[in-house]
């Protein structure tokens, strides 16, 4: 965790728990910098100017404020977009709550030089955050807020307390996604739908579409709540019980039930099957993978971060699909989906991006391919793993947070000196990407320092769910010494 007065962009921009890191003070030093940042000279020799071809937009063209449904960020939001007023560089603030990747293609359609995103993701109720979008419309990349960091203010005085624009950014995001998916197409599949935004920013956007489809579908966990229902946003099983419970619940005779989540600022996806078993981010990215080549025929390379799924590999040599693992963090993917190396990135926290679309994590959009794969096959999400299953074989897979304050000195001693056996299964290769991954005989482990939190991260995938809990045991015990 930064100390108070220090700002650090991580994995995805800078985050701190409000009223301690994350203060209104702070906030309004990160708006000067992005305004330094934008007229800095220095921008036009980065990467995505110099190497990709991305034009280079002027600190005039402006900047789109948005913000998520956190404890204060509509105010904070307000606070940077003053910041940024104050330095002379046009801001405008998002008049409600939206999901990241809205303001990502205000950005981009809209030619704007940059967005700033008030949101802590998938992070705690009690934190909130900072996230960069570059003309691109894409995370930025670590040149970038290298540069802003490099244009941090020791301090700052509150900014005048300046008028600032309210844009409305849903009606342009949603006439984007008409156009990503075939709606009348969807409309046509025996389909009931639960939508579940987590209590985030992107309630009401799936809902609106479906219902102008007419597609039967409900949602759960659509208004506004600072704590989210007492749980982290992000979804993972343990956070998406009510999902369960109301899929269980359902009578829809002679329709396909799917259930649809999105995380804290929607730029993430996963979701729950027929029974109310659910799809995790590894399953959900190998048959996002499978639907763009089988029925898309987007059939370029694709990405995979080092903590995602063995399945997704596996897949892409089954399609005759080239692929290429990539760190962890979106930031990794966006130069290859800017410049068309790449046509689909997927990462293990749920983060799926598509070039054709936006070099940008989209959840919204990966949900309604969702359901695009199962209307095209007429197949339920569980018939569809069971499926994918027999092409790849059975793989399970959990993950484990510690809270570690000494996170990174226990992955560098890991690291120096790997064991030879973990939980009775030999180490068959040492991979250190991004983090420790041990290779065994029958999966992988992976032991990795968030990035954003004081947590360490253990990232399991086995051929059976007994032997995960084994695995990750042995893991927890040989990273904190069975202090936890």
């Amino acid at each position: 965790m930064a100390e108070k007065g220090e700002i650090t962009f991580g994995t995805d921009g800078w985050r701190g728990v409000i009223a301690d890191e994350f203060t209104f003070s702070n906030v309004a030093r990160v708006g000067k910098a992005v305004a330094g940042y934008l007229n800095d000279p220095r921008r036009r020799e980065l990467p995505p100017y110099r190497e990709w071809g991305v034009p280079l937009r002027p600190s005039s063209a402006g900047v789109f404020v948005g913000y998520d449904t956190r404890f204060l960020s509509g105010q904070f939001a307000h606070r940077l977009a003053q910041a940024l007023l104050q330095a002379g560089v046009p801001a405008r603030v998002t008049d409600a709550p939206v999901p990241t990747p809205a303001l990502s293609a205000a950005v981009v359609d809209q030619g704007g030089a940059a967005g700033v995103m008030i949101t802590a993701s998938h992070n705690p109720p009690q934190w909130s955050g900072v996230k960069l979008k570059p003309e691109y419309g894409g995370s930025a990349t670590a040149e970038l807020t290298a540069l802003v960091e490099a244009h941090l203010p020791a301090d700052s005085p509150p900014p005048a307390d300046l008028a600032v624009e309210a844009v409305s950014l849903r009606e342009g995001y949603l006439a984007r996604l008409r156009k990503a998916v075939n709606l009348r197409e969807l409309a046509r599949a025996p389909l009931y739908v639960v939508v579940d935004a987590m209590y985030g920013s992107a309630q009401g956007y799936l809902p609106q579409l479906l219902q102008e489809a007419r597609i039967p579908h409900l949602a759960i966990r659509s208004t506004i709540d600072p704590l989210f229902g007492g749980r982290k946003p992000e979804p993972l099983p343990e956070n998406v019980v009510p999902l369960k419970a109301v899929i269980r619940s359902l009578r829809a005779r002679g329709r396909i039930a799917v259930g649809l989540i999105t995380d804290g600022d929607g730029d993430r996806a996963a979701a729950m099957d027929e029974r109310g078993e659910f799809l995790d981010t590894h399953r959900t990215a190998a048959l996002l993978l499978w639907h763009l080549d089988r029925h898309r025929g987007l059939h370029g390379r694709v990405l995979k971060s080092f903590a995602l799924t063995d399945m997704f590999g596996k897949l892409a040599d089954h399609l005759g699909v080239p692929w290429r693992e990539i760190p962890i963090g979106f930031k990794w993917a966006v130069e290859d989906l800017v410049t068309g190396e790449a046509v689909f990135a997927g990462e293990e926290s749920g983060g799926y991006g598509y070039a054709w679309h936006l070099p940008e994590r989209d959840g919204i959009l990966s949900n309604l391919l969702l359901l695009e794969l199962v209307a095209a096959t007429g197949k339920s999400l569980g018939k569809l793993v069971e499926e994918l299953f027999s092409l790849v074989g059975p793989h399970h897979y959990a993950r484990r947070d510690l809270e570690l304050p000494t996170r990174l000195e226990a992955v560098e001693k890991l690291t120096q000196a790997p064991p030879e056996r973990l939980a009775d299964q030999r180490v068959v290769k040492v991979e250190t990407l991004d983090g420790l991954k041990l290779r065994l005989e029958r999966g992988w482990i992976l032991f990795r320092a968030s990035g954003t939190e004081p947590i360490l991260r253990l990232y399991c995938e086995m051929d059976a769910p007994e032997a995960v809990r084994t695995a990750l045991d042995a893991a927890q015990q040989l990273a904190t010494g069975g202090l936890l």
